[in-house]
């Protein structure tokens, strides 16, 4: 079994705590799925936030879709002139036997305009 990594992105509408927790317990999800993982295969998760986002953390909704034993952390994503705004990113570190090429990276809505290259 290897380590792998995964990322992903979601763009919010707004900055409000349940939209957050829905908009990215949809990335989480996706992720999961597109990646036939379950929270078990999970070893670490970074989220980071634009700086537009205050409402809540985005590492709360994880928690609230089951993830409770898997070390979470959230950051603030660098605040780019011109950035994409309302922006959540993750970083999983997940153990899989897929190669490395086989991994399916999740950018949802908007937010598939970050990484055109990798997004699936």
């Amino acid at each position: 079994m290897a380590v792998r990594a995964v990322r992903g992105a979601v763009q919010l509408e707004r900055d409000e705590a349940g939209h957050m927790e829905e908009r990215v317990g949809a990335l989480l999800t996706a992720v999961l799925e597109r990646n036939g993982l379950t929270t078990d295969d999970l070893i670490s998760i970074w989220f980071t936030a634009t700086p537009d986002l205050h409402s809540d953390f985005p590492a709360a909704a994880a928690r609230k879709l089951g993830i409770l034993d898997v070390p979470l952390i959230c950051a603030q994503e660098l605040d780019v002139e011109g950035a994409l705004p309302r922006v959540v990113r993750i970083l999983a570190h997940i153990e899989s036997d897929r190669p490395r090429a086989g991994i399916a990276h999740v950018y949802l809505g908007a937010a598939a305009a970050l990484r055109k290259d990798i997004a699936q």
